[in-house]
């Protein structure tokens, strides 16, 4: 293989962050056939994808697990996060020193931040890639200003309803909305290990964001204004890129039953849930939502990661429940009406460039302001829950009248939320066809890498 630049890649072990960080990979080898890529995972991440096909230009290397499997991040997120960040650097640097050809550019993600440090003594430029929203990062850059105006901690009940509109590259938040806000102790711990990586990526040498300018011009602008190295809008790092890849998503799928079951429902009659891989909401809201989907009396798509032969017997039988699916590709299916989602940043970016309405339904960290942006800034989707209170229990029979308003084709709300969702779909595939914001970003940025490779 006749490659001149060597690129390690360093993501969380996470679904959400592992994503993304391939797909980036993928997307800078289909511009420069030159690159290989050293994609790094744990042992326990090598035996869940180690097998999905890849181009050749990407090789796997790892080390070993931070925490036993069995004791996983779901267990005990807070154990989990503070392992990635005290038990990764050391085995890390020792596998970046045997690697061959020798590398000539990191790309990691920022809860890493020790990776900076061993760049450093390395002399190897690095790149942080931010994989949740700039208007996140933007949250968390000046999250001094919530303490010094007085509005953190927030206690939901009281005051979680307030705006605040002094964050740059934000409008108007909910308290509620502000990631790792509560003064508990698990989320304030996540908060001193979120806040304390970002100093380090000012010490990088530039910052990815996998989203599209246009989606979020206001965090972009504010950020380049405050930070002194480039930063490039380099998404969605989602898998698709171009035309023809899209026409292969939605139409490929012989071997896969539910595609088959899909073919057979009528145009946009679908409602396509998923609540993510990791975090999850109470059982009692997961009965309400199931009984409150058969309810509805509308087809459906559930992706749930268990019970779920005890969902399908309570959801009946105008659906699927599966344990998983494909899923860039079921939003592409012309009978895919709307998506009910958690609203990770990755789901929002698929749902967004399908151009699939939401029901938005976020538990933590960045889906709230996630949902914020589909609702109120794209206005290409509703809340399921308006509440603040994270107790409050949505009824079956709010559920189900919510679910055929939604997806009611006919409705006047309905088809102008349906138009926004295309023109947003529209936005997207601009970004990344030749000249568009995305497509400038990444090939500035593979012109920073070639720069660095230079004798």
């Amino acid at each position: 293989m006749n490659t001149s630049i060597h690129i390690v890649a360093m993501p969380y072990p996470g679904r959400g962050h592992i994503n993304p960080m391939m797909n980036l990979a993928k997307l800078l080898i289909a511009n420069n056939s030159n690159i290989l890529v050293t994609f790094v995972l744990t042992e326990e991440w090598l035996g869940l994808i180690g097998s999905e096909p890849k181009p050749d230009n990407i090789r796997f290397a790892t080390i070993p697990n931070v925490i036993p499997s069995e004791h996983g991040r779901a267990n005990n997120f807070v154990a989990f996060i503070e392992a990635v960040c005290t038990k990764m650097e050391a085995p890390f640097e020792v596998l970046l020193n045997r690697l061959q050809p020798f590398p000539t550019y990191i790309i990691y993600d920022p809860f890493l931040f020790w990776v900076v440090a061993v760049a450093n003594r390395f002399h190897i430029p690095v790149a942080s890639v931010w994989v949740m929203s700039a208007s996140v990062f933007a949250v968390f850059q000046c999250y001094d200003l919530l303490k010094k105006n007085g509005d953190y901690p927030v206690n939901a009940s009281e005051n979680g309803d307030k705006l605040v509109d002094y964050i740059p590259g934000n409008s108007s938040i909910r308290l509620a909305d502000i990631p790792l806000s509560d003064e508990s102790w698990r989320t304030s711990r996540l908060l001193e290990t979120t806040l304390n990586i970002i100093p380090w990526v000012h010490k990088s040498q530039c910052l990815l964001f996998t989203t599209i300018y246009e989606l979020e011009p206001r965090a972009i602008d504010a950020l380049r204004a405050e930070f002194s190295i480039p930063i490039y809008t380099i998404g969605p790092s989602i898998p698709c890129f171009g035309d023809d890849h899209i026409t292969t998503l939605s139409t490929n799928h012989d071997d896969l039953d539910y595609f088959h079951w899909l073919d057979k429902q009528p145009k946009a009659s679908v409602l396509y849930i998923s609540q993510g891989s990791f975090l999850s909401t109470s059982s009692a809201q997961v009965d309400e939502i199931a009984n409150g989907l058969k309810e509805s009396g509308v087809g459906f798509l559930w992706v749930s990661r268990g019970e779920n032969s005890r969902l399908k017997n309570m959801c009946g039988d105008k659906g699927l429940v599966l344990p998983w699916c494909d899923q860039m590709r079921v939003l592409l299916h012309p009978s895919i009406g709307g998506f009910w989602s958690h609203c990770g940043w990755n789901s929002t970016k698929e749902g967004v460039f399908s151009g699939v309405p939401f029901l938005t339904y976020p538990i933590f960290m960045d889906q709230p302001i996630n949902s914020k942006f589909i609702v109120e800034e794209w206005k290409v989707g509703w809340r399921v829950k308006n509440e603040v209170k994270d107790d409050t229990l949505i009824t079956r029979d709010e559920i189900a009248r919510l679910i055929r308003r939604f997806m009611d084709l006919d409705s006047d709300e309905g088809k102008d939320m349906r138009k926004r969702a295309r023109e947003f779909q529209q936005i997207c595939q601009n970004a990344i066809a030749n000249g568009g914001s995305s497509e400038t970003d990444v090939n500035a940025f593979l012109k920073q890498v070639l720069e660095a490779v230079k004798p």
